[in-house]
């Protein structure tokens, strides 16, 4: 009896112990979080937070996409809340573990589940697209610029689309080639065929590139680097990779999405649903330092701060691609 007394009492002491834990944890995306773009974005949010506040941050690094849904499984089940998911490759993962533990919170970036204990942040990715468009269009000389994509996938289109609307507006007879590196996961991380791909297009004639690929963008900003031209980068501000070559990027703060959750969370201030954030919410913008200041005329930057109001206000409509797949505008 005395045996089974104190067996009951230590599983509830090691129940009461799960419900209470609150430690915050990151699911990264295969590319890992130093991959200079969209998960180091992420990290440097979970940097924040721990510099902040001293509460280390659980941190879990798939090698494919198996292990996700077994390590979301697994920090549920320690009692690990919130849990950010980075990327949309997630979501489905995400769905199945959220349901099974409903009293985990759970953030996913770029994906959308409609589950009471899951919030979906997804950004306007079109607007930041066509700020650098216009800038890469005020930069070209040739009038011919490129864009490379990562995973052929609507999301990596919708910043295709918005980079060539914007190119337009600036130059309406500019010409934009567009490449996509591949079909799966593993066009994220491609510098090889970033690279490739990106001389193609210098070969075209194209003298500015914006690659929204991830770490395959590593490989386009050395070939803009060799041929000397410019090249434009994505999700993390990019400029100090190639200084001089890049001449911005399109900054998608997903970092805030990650501090906010942790911060949030213990507050009792984070919620469920669907939250969108574009240029007006800080969500996306273009950057700006020491490492492109000389690249961006006075000219440019209030031409671009007209750009960015009109967008806010609503007086130029940036058409979004996920809206019905198309690039119509």
């Amino acid at each position: 009896m005395k045996a089974v007394f104190l067996a009951s009492v230590t599983a509830l002491a090691v129940s009461s112990s799960l419900a209470m834990a609150a430690d915050p944890a990151v699911v990264y995306d295969q590319a890992g979080k130093f991959d200079k773009s969209f998960n180091e974005g992420v990290y440097n949010g979970v940097k924040q937070y721990t510099a902040e506040t001293g509460i280390q941050v659980r941190e879990f690094e798939p090698k494919n996409e198996a292990q996700v849904e077994q390590g979301l499984r697994r920090l549920a089940k320690r009692g690990y809340s919130p849990i950010v998911t980075v990327g949309f490759n997630m979501t489905s993962a995400v769905e199945k573990v959220a349901k099974d533990f409903p009293e985990v919170s759970f953030t996913l970036i770029d994906g959308e589940i409609d589950l009471p204990n899951v919030q979906s942040v997804i950004f306007k990715e079109h607007e930041g697209s066509f700020i650098v468009g216009a800038l890469a269009a005020m930069a070209s000389k040739t009038d011919t610029v490129g864009f490379i994509g990562g995973m052929d996938i609507p999301l990596v289109r919708k910043f295709g689309c918005g980079y060539e609307q914007g190119v337009k507006f600036a130059t309406p007879n500019a010409t934009v080639l567009q490449n996509m590196t591949g079909s799966t996961g593993a066009a994220f991380n491609d510098p090889t065929k970033g690279s490739e791909l990106a001389k193609s297009q210098f070969s075209k004639g194209a003298d500015v590139v914006f690659a929204a690929a991830g770490g395959t963008g590593i490989g386009v900003y050395q070939a803009a680097k060799d041929e000397g031209k410019f090249a434009i980068g994505v999700d993390s501000n990019q400029n100090h990779i190639q200084p001089g070559t890049m001449l911005t990027s399109m900054v998608k703060r997903v970092d805030q999405a990650a501090y906010n959750t942790y911060k949030n969370a213990p507050a009792g201030t984070w919620q469920p649903g669907l939250v969108v954030l574009g240029l007006a919410e800080d969500g996306v913008d273009w950057a700006r330092d020491e490492y492109n200041a000389s690249l961006i005329t006075e000219e440019m930057k209030a031409s671009v701060a007209d750009i960015r109001a009109k967008i806010i206000s609503g007086e130029i409509q940036v058409h979004d691609y996920m809206s019905d797949n198309t690039c119509n505008y």
